[in-house]
């Protein structure tokens, strides 16, 4: 069935500027790392993608290893769904590749930085996704082993063949985005946005001074793992569901979830439901706070998680009372 886009998906999302280009993300993104796959099902992803659209979530994120159970497969399914009505909408759309961990077989193909690795990299994925160009394309990893100055030169090339339109770096500490970016200055290369991890859990963008960092220097910031992979959600308030990601042994962070954790978990859902949110939302919107933060990609599984986690962007305001009620529970 062909699909029309909901005539209103404007009238509520929030939209960030990214750093100081003249691009604009919605406040809440959505990533295609999981559930987007081969072995996942092609109706609830396309079901997803729609509802993102109708919401005005314009921005969809993307990797060239992304995909189960073989790397690439959340770009075909991407594709597949574009062309089943939503390419129509391509001119309103911001898509976002990455490159940069181990993709295929041999030297060239496996975590790293190279001119030839990031240039083969993303001639596949346009290809996978049908598109003439990716709105942004990120190198995915810093590679000690390859001089940043040619990842750098390899991804001005990206946009001199206008394979894409600004660049990104992801899982970039303060240093090295400060390295790179003196060598993107030079070029004058469109560098316009960092993707780290951040969340109530996981802050070590501030312990690294990365977000004041990027804050300063006019660079956006779309953060990933916003919910600490499940954890900042109701999933795991009462005990661990056998299908959620820590119960199917999904993630590298499930022996964190012990008491201390669920403590900590149901004191911020008590917060939570004083703010009238769910936990999740709570998370996110903490993320967004100051505006430091460009936008928060978020996973899902289904499109009413989706949905949830919009309302999210219009309630970034926090009393001093909250903000000091959630710094003494994280500290528990």
């Amino acid at each position: 069935m062909m699909y029309l886009a909901n005539d209103k998906r404007y009238d509520k999302m929030v939209y960030n500027r990214c750093g100081n280009s003249g691009l604009k993300l919605p406040a809440v993104s959505l990533g295609l790392w999981q559930n987007f796959g081969y072995a996942d099902r092609f109706e609830n992803a396309e079901n997803m993608c729609r509802t993102a659209f109708d919401l005005g979530i314009t921005h969809f994120d993307i990797a060239n290893n992304y995909g189960h159970p073989y790397n690439g497969s959340a770009e075909e399914n991407f594709g597949l769904i574009l062309d089943r009505g939503l390419r129509n909408y391509r001119d309103e759309l911001c898509i976002s590749t990455k490159a940069g961990y181990d993709m295929w077989e041999g030297p060239y193909g496996c975590k790293n930085g190279s001119r030839k690795y990031l240039t083969a990299s993303l001639d596949q994925s346009l290809k996978r996704m049908k598109l003439d160009y990716v709105d942004i394309f990120y190198h995915h990893i810093f590679d000690p082993e390859t001089p940043l100055e040619e990842t750098a030169l390899a991804l001005d090339n990206a946009v001199k063949q206008g394979k894409a339109l600004y660049i990104g770096i992801s899982n970039y500490n303060k240093a090295q985005t400060e390295e790179i970016m003196s060598i993107f200055k030079e070029l004058h290369t469109p560098f316009i946005v960092n993707q780290p991890s951040y969340s109530m859990l996981n802050r070590w963008i501030e312990h690294d001074r990365l977000r004041d960092f990027a804050a300063e220097k006019g660079i956006g910031l779309a953060v990933f793992s916003p919910l600490y992979q499940g954890f900042l959600t109701d999933r795991y308030l009462n005990g661990i569901p056998s299908d959620s990601r820590v119960g199917k042994g999904n993630t590298w962070i499930g022996n964190e979830l012990n008491d201390a954790m669920h403590k900590k978990l149901n004191a911020l859902n008590d917060l939570a439901h004083n703010r009238g949110q769910k936990l999740s939302q709570l998370a996110l919107s903490w993320v967004l706070r100051e505006g430091k933060v460009t936008t928060v990609l978020i996973g899902a599984s289904r499109p009413e998680q989706i949905i949830e986690n919009a309302e999210a962007a219009y309630k970034t305001d926090f009393t001093s009372d909250e903000i000091n009620e959630i710094e003494r529970i994280l500290a528990m």
